[in-house]
């Protein structure tokens, strides 16, 4: 009975400590920085790599407490975050603010071994994330135009921890990411209105569920689709896609235009959901494209 005790004890300790730091988001945020990486080395150093991967994970795992922390009261009113550590009452303040610091140091160190510009680049994008999106999300939509910035910086991260230099190819890397976060963050504003607006979380450009809001996502999409090819033309320096690639690249920003078409058509929750995950869809397979491209170009 103490053993089974012991174990289901140690299980939800586990499993809050995956939620304090989103562990699913955080991966998704270290195959961003794997893919820019992959993109940027010349000859792939797997010590670098794994340095990465760990640092990375650090960064937004910490930028994920710090925001549960400053958000807990708000987490209590809706319904998707009620169940949180912090609200739901099995992890205090202190701990999650132990974890968040320790994340932070252990992150901005790990980085920093790789070149002081990754280090840079990541403590940057914790600062904007926990002090200036967070408060600003029950302030003014504008809040996912400045979190579009730290959700954009990962897939920059692994091209500038290659390489040690910030210029054209990473610059459109994150680009990519940037203008992919607006669809995205919008279709999940959209279907979470409801819980959002408990919260008083300002997630839509026009603050409602309205064809303002689906026209904004459209013209994104495309913002999105148009970046996503630029490096064809050669303007991009050593980043660069082949035809064929770049072909695949724009039939899979059409599908996500599909779905922000469909929203605009149909204006439901469930056009949102759809529209969100297949942009979640959308980004990993194009950074899967870019890398394959670049290994047999």
């Amino acid at each position: 009975m103490g053993n089974s005790k012991t174990s289901l004890t140690a299980s939800l300790v586990i499993s809050d400590f995956k939620e304090i730091t989103k562990m699913r988001l955080a991966l998704s945020v270290v195959f961003s920085s794997i893919a820019g990486y992959l993109l940027g080395v010349d000859t792939v150093n797997f010590k670098t790599l794994i340095l990465l991967a760990f640092g990375g994970y650090f960064m937004v795992g910490a930028s994920n407490a710090f925001n549960q922390i400053i958000e807990k009261d708000l987490d209590a009113l809706m319904s998707r975050t009620k169940n949180r550590p912090i609200p739901s009452g099995r992890m205090s303040v202190t701990t999650a603010f132990i974890i968040a610091s320790i994340f932070t140091l252990l992150g901005i160190i790990i980085l920093y071994s790789i070149n002081k510009q990754t280090a840079m680049f990541g403590a940057i994008s914790i600062f904007l994330y926990a002090c200036v999106y967070t408060p600003l999300k029950t302030k003014t939509p504008l809040a996912v135009f400045v979190g579009a910035i730290p959700g954009a910086i990962p897939f920059m991260l692994g091209w500038v921890a290659a390489t040690d230099h910030f210029g054209i190819e990473p610059g459109t890397l994150f680009a990519l990411q940037f203008f992919w976060q607006f669809p995205h963050f919008w279709a999940i504003g959209w279907f979470l209105f409801k819980d959002y607006e408990k919260a008083g979380f300002f997630m839509l450009p026009t603050g409602k569920q309205d064809r303002g809001t689906a026209v904004q996502t459209i013209m994104y999409t495309i913002w999105t689709i148009l970046v996503s090819i630029i490096p064809v033309f050669g303007f991009t320096g050593k980043l660069q896609l082949s035809i064929v690639s770049a072909v695949i690249v724009f039939g899979l920003g059409l599908w996500m235009l599909y779905y922000s078409v469909r929203l605009f058509k149909l204006m439901t929750e469930k056009a949102a959901r759809q529209l969100m995950l297949v942009s979640v869809s959308y980004i990993s397979l194009v950074q899967i494209v870019y890398v394959i491209d670049k290994f047999i170009r």
